[in-house]
C-alpha cells in the first residue's frame, strides 16, 4: 500500500486538455493522459462531474477513450453542440491532481440568410429599393455583405441581437439603393459569414421593376389624302403585362376596336380630332394620342354673312376656312377679278352705292382643292334710277317708257310726272303706270296709247323716294326717221344725254317743284 501511495503521489499528467475552438456538429477529443495512474479519473464540465470513471451516464455523445492501462482518459465528444461550450478539467482523484482548465469554444454557423420578400422583389418604377436580410442563430454573430455584379455594395446598416440562450445572435442588414441605381432583372446577393463558415452562406433576390405601360402610337401612312386607309399601331411595354387596350377619337370611345391596331378610312376630322390609345396593366393606364396629317380641301369654318350697311359706313366680312396643307384665301368682287384681301377679314371703308354687289371668298389648298362662298353687300342710300330704251311705234299706236330703280331700302314711292300730271299707278287718260319688283330692283313702266306728235315735245320725270332721299330721271321722246307716213320714235334719258340745253334743265326744275307740290 505504501508503494502504491508513493506511486500515486509521483503521478504526473503526460497530456492535458487544451483550449479548443470547434464548429458545432464536428467531433472533438480532449486529451488526458496520466501514465502509471490506476485510480479514479473524473471529467469536470463547468465545475460539475460528468460521471465516475469511464461511465458517463446521461451524456450519450460523451465517451472516455484511450488505453486505461496506460493511463489514457481522453474525453471524446461526438457532434459538438452549443451546450458543449464550457470549461473542462480532467481530475485524478487519488492523486489529488487536476488538469489545467480547458475552454471548449463552440462556433455555430448562421442559418441560411433570408432576404425578406425574395426570391423576387417587385417595386414600382421611380421608387427606391429597400432590402432586408437576416442571418439568425449564429455564434459569433454573422457578418453580412451585399453583392451585385461581383462587387460589394456599401452603405448597408446592420444590427444584431442575442437570442434567449444568451450565446447565439441574429444579424439584420438593411440596404438602400436609389431608383436611379437599380435596373430590372438585376440579381443582388446577401452573404452571411462568421468563423464557423468563413466562406459564408448566401441567398439572392431578382429585382422586378414594375411600371405603367410605356406606349408608342404610330400612324401610317402620313401624310395621307382624305379618303384613304390609315393604320394606327399602339405598341406598349409594360410590367406587369398589358391587360387592355382602349381606342378613342376626339374623346369618343371606339367600341368596335379592342386590340393594339386600328385601321380606318380617314376624313378631315382626323386632322383636328386626335386618335388616342389607352393601355392598361394592373398598375394603371397610359394614354397617348396622335393627329393624322390628312390632306383635305377647303372646309368652311366661319361662314361669311351678307351685309346691309348705310351709305358711307364700313362693311366688314369675315370668312374662315380650314384645309391642309395651308390654304390661301382670296376676296374678290364678283365680275371684277381684283383681289381685295388675302385675309379672313375683308373691310370696305365708307361704302358707296357702286360697292353694292356680290363678293366671293375663295380658298385654295394647293394640289388638293378649292372652294368659295358668295355673299351680298347691300348699301342703304337714296334710290338710283336708270332708263332703258323701248321699241319703235308709229303714230297712233301704243308706246312705253321705262325707268329701273335700284333702292335699299326699297322705294316708298315711285311717281311719273309730265306737264301738269302726276301718276303713281293706274290709268289717267291715255297713260298707264305699272310697277314690277324684280330681284335687282323695281321696274316702273309708263304706257302711252295713241301716240301723237305732242308726245315728242313732252318731258317725263320718273322719281323715286325712300328714307334716305330721292332720285329723278328725266326722259323725253324723240321722233325717229322712218318710212313715209309712219314716223318712228324712241326715248332717251337727259341725265345721260350729251349737250342738254340749259333751258330744258330749268324746265326740269320747274316740273320737279310741281311734282313735290303734288
Amino acid at each position: 500500500f505504501f508503494l502504491l501511495l508513493l506511486f500515486l503521489l509521483n503521478a504526473m499528467f503526460a497530456q492535458q486538455p487544451q483550449d479548443l475552438v470547434v464548429v458545432a456538429g464536428q467531433p472533438v477529443t480532449l486529451p488526458c493522459s496520466i501514465p502509471g495512474y490506476h485510480g479514479v479519473v473524473l471529467w469536470i464540465k463547468d465545475g460539475l462531474a460528468l460521471g465516475v470513471g469511464r461511465e458517463l451516464i446521461g451524456y450519450p455523445r460523451y465517451a472516455v477513450i484511450g488505453d486505461h492501462g496506460s493511463g489514457e482518459h481522453h474525453l471524446h465528444i461526438q457532434r459538438v453542440e452549443l451546450m458543449d461550450d464550457a470549461v473542462f478539467e480532467c481530475q485524478a482523484i487519488q492523486a489529488a491532481m487536476r488538469s489545467r482548465p480547458a475552454r471548449l469554444t463552440v462556433l455555430v454557423p448562421p442559418d441560411d440568410p433570408v432576404i425578406i420578400g425574395g426570391p423576387v422583389v417587385s417595386l414600382r418604377a421611380g421608387d427606391p429599393l429597400n432590402l432586408t436580410c437576416h442571418a439568425d442563430n449564429a455564434k459569433p454573430a454573422a457578418s453580412i455583405i451585399w453583392i451585385r455584379n461581383g462587387e460589394v455594395l456599401n452603405g448597408a446598416k446592420y444590427s444584431k441581437a442575442f437570442l434567449r440562450d444568451g450565446r447565439r445572435e441574429s444579424t439584420v442588414s438593411n440596404l438602400y439603393i436609389s431608383a436611379s441605381n437599380i435596373e430590372t432583372g438585376q440579381i443582388i446577393f446577401c452573404r452571411a459569414s462568421n468563423k464557423a463558415v468563413p466562406n459564408g452562406k448566401e441567398t439572392s433576390v431578382t429585382i422586378d421593376i414594375q411600371h405603367l405601360p410605356l406606349v408608342n402610337l404610330s400612324v401610317e401612312p402620313q401624310p395621307v389624302l382624305e379618303g384613304n386607309l390609315v393604320k394606327f399601331h399602339c405598341s406598349a411595354k409594360a410590367n406587369p403585362a398589358v391587360t387592355q387596350y382602349k381606342w378613342a377619337k376626339g374623346g369618343s370611345m371606339i367600341k368596335e376596336v379592342s386590340g393594339d391596331t386600328y385601321e380606318v378610312i380617314v376624313d378631315h376630322s382626323f386632322f383636328t380630332e386626335p386618335v388616342s390609345c389607352e393601355v392598361t396593366n394592373p398598375l394603371g393606364s397610359t394614354n397617348i394620342s396622335r393627329n393624322v396629317d390628312v390632306y383635305f380641301g377647303p372646309r368652311m369654318a366661319a361662314e361669311p354673312q351678307s351685309l346691309q350697311v348705310d351709305l358711307g359706313s364700313d362693311a366688314v366680312f369675315n370668312c374662315a376656312w380650314t384645309g391642309n396643307p395651308s390654304l390661301t384665301i382670296v376676296w374678290m368682287k364678283r365680275g371684277s377679278g381684283v383681289v381685295l384681301s388675302n385675309e379672313n377679314i375683308l373691310t370696305l371703308k365708307s361704302v358707296r352705292q357702286e360697292d353694292a354687289g356680290k363678293y366671293v371668298c375663295r380658298a385654295v389648298v394647293p394640289r388638293v382643292g378649292a372652294a368659295e362662298k358668295e355673299v351680298s353687300l347691300t348699301v342703304n342710300g337714296p334710290p338710283t334710277i336708270s332708263s332703258t330704251q323701248t321699241h319703235q311705234a308709229p303714230h297712233g299706236e301704243k308706246g312705253q317708257i321705262k325707268c329701273f330703280i335700284r333702292s335699299t331700302p326699297p322705294p316708298d314711292r315711285i311717281a311719273w310726272s309730265w306737264k301738269e300730271t302726276v301718276l303713281e299707278s293706274g290709268t289717267s287718260g291715255r297713260y298707264t303706270v305699272e310697277t314690277v319688283s324684280t330681284e335687282d330692283g323695281v321696274l316702273s313702266t309708263l304706257t302711252m296709247s295713241n301716240i301723237v306728235p305732242a308726245d315728242f315735245q313732252t318731258i317725263y320725270n320718273c322719281t323715286a323716294w325712300n328714307s334716305f332721299g330721292s332720285d329723278t330721271e328725266i326722259i323725253r321722246l324723240k321722233e325717229q326717221g322712218g318710212s313715209q307716213g309712219s314716223p318712228g320714235f324712241t326715248f332717251f334719258s337727259l341725265k345721260h344725254a350729251l349737250g342738254a340745253k340749259a333751258s330744258k334743265l330749268k324746265k326740269k326744275k320747274k316740273e320737279m317743284q310741281m311734282l313735290k307740290v303734288s
